[in-house]
């Protein structure tokens, strides 16, 4: 399948290329996000058989002070890749995120539940499923929730750089989800466009690791796996303030993912401990 994908430096862009490697990607030398018209023409220029977004404006907090940008990189850029493709009739794929959600409540969130997010990096988000649905053609838009990898900046990273100089944190309990390996998303990324590519209806579905863990108990079994004695003090989230505001409830049902693609949620524990394993060697 002659695939092309927007992204490099990012947690899935970085497993799509270990999944993936004869695909074409494009980072922001050769299709930058903050140019959305760019993205378009690069589509039409490539001709490949399927389109994934992996990349976007991940810096949640940052986002609250610069919404404009981040929205043109999380929705005017989605939107325009996903008008490029349905002109060409490719499928699409674009990843989405629990924080379209308010976090209101303790069960599973479901694709048709209404979105109310409670930042701007959620609404940017929320607007670029908006437009990609808009644009029409044959797309999924996948929500996820709680990336993590080897790669780049995630809260297992975080972990393992404060528990090698410290042996007590203070680790936020009431916020609760399911951390979701980047590898996993990336498999399912292109499990999904090549159905769309074989005729597969589309829509908007959940994907998040299993089972539902607290940023507390995801710390716990991240030092664990590390072999570092950390005590972890639960706190609630009011008692680490940051500039946007966080989901309580991020869990996501992944049912129909299943039972219309078979793709099933992740343990996140295995995973973690592969992650961890190769931060530890490099």
């Amino acid at each position: 399948m002659k695939l092309l994908v927007f992204g490099q430096t990012g947690q899935v862009a970085q497993e799509l290329v270990r999944l993936a490697p004869g695909a074409l990607y494009l980072g922001r030398a050769t299709a930058d996000l903050a140019d959305p018209a760019a993205c378009a023409a690069a589509i039409r220029a490539h001709r490949p058989e399927a389109v994934i977004n992996a990349a976007a404006w991940t810096a949640v907090d940052r986002a609250e002070a610069e919404e404009a940008a981040a929205r043109v990189v999380n929705a005017d850029a989605p939107g325009a890749m996903a008008q490029a493709c349905a002109d060409l009739d490719i499928p699409f794929v674009q990843i989405s995120t629990d924080y379209v959600f308010d976090g209101s409540g303790h069960t599973p969130w479901r694709p048709g539940d209404a979105p109310a997010p409670l930042n701007a990096y959620g609404r940017t988000k929320l607007a670029g499923e908006q437009a990609v649905r808009v644009a029409g053609g044959r797309q999924v838009i996948l929500r996820t929730s709680w990336v993590f990898s080897a790669h780049g900046a995630n809260f297992v990273k975080t972990m393992l750089r404060l528990g090698a100089s410290r042996d007590h944190l203070r680790i936020v309990a009431d916020q609760i989800g399911g951390p979701t390996p980047a590898d996993a998303i990336a498999g399912a990324c292109l499990h999904l466009a090549r159905a769309l590519r074989d005729g597969a209806p589309g829509g908007t579905h959940h994907f998040a690791g299993t089972p539902v863990t607290s940023w507390a108990g995801f710390a716990r079994e991240t030092f664990a796996l590390a072999g570092r004695t950390v005590t972890v003090e639960d706190i609630p989230a009011a008692d680490y303030p940051t500039p946007a505001r966080r989901p309580l409830n991020s869990c996501l049902d992944c049912s129909a993912l299943t039972a219309e693609f078979g793709i099933t949620p992740p343990d996140w524990r295995a995973a973690l401990a592969r992650v961890v394993a190769e931060v530890k060697g490099e």
